[in-house]
């Protein structure tokens, strides 16, 4: 479940709860029928109630309007990763939808091959070639082995393509 997918629910959970918490109280409220409440036995507790009841709705307003500014923060993060995919060549893009890469959404022209640990394939946006950072400090043979596969296929798709222009 995508994040977006969780923040979602999560909005609708809570106005599903601020929604009856709100119901409650105006039935609260209505229950005192009219009648002051500063000459009542109880009415101090029934007000301090009440304060309480306000004071949880305040909280939830807020979190649901905190939930709603994360939503659309979250929307706008997706459609920069969409405008700046669009700049990216369709064989890193293919490689991506297969599950080969992973791309990474704080900065989408950099993608980490599946299975290989900190190394990454870099698209610069500049100069239109694939380049790999953090090479050295990949330990493992067999992640040394996967990672060079894939950049050597893109690299010789990719940089002698542009070399060609």
């Amino acid at each position: 479940m995508s994040r977006l997918e969780v923040l979602k629910k999560s909005l609708e959970k809570k106005e599903i709860l601020f929604n009856e918490k709100l119901v409650n109280h105006f039935a609260d409220v209505k229950s005192a029928n009219g009648q002051p409440l500063n000459d009542k036995r109880n009415g101090g507790v029934t007000l301090d109630r009440w304060d309480k009841q306000n004071e949880s709705l305040r909280n939830l307003k807020q979190s649901v309007e905190k939930t709603k500014s994360a939503i659309e923060r979250e929307e706008s993060k997706i459609a920069y990763v969409e405008a700046l995919s669009s700049e990216i060549p369709k064989e890193i893009m293919d490689l991506v939808e297969k599950g080969i890469l992973t791309q990474w959404r704080k900065n989408p022209n950099f993608f980490f091959v599946v299975g290989v640990e900190k190394a990454r394939i870099v698209w610069d946006l500049k100069k239109k070639v694939v380049a790999h950072r953090y090479i050295r400090e990949i330990k493992d043979k067999a992640q040394w082995a996967l990672f060079r596969d894939v950049y050597n296929r893109l690299n010789a798709q990719l940089n002698t393509e542009n070399s060609n222009d």
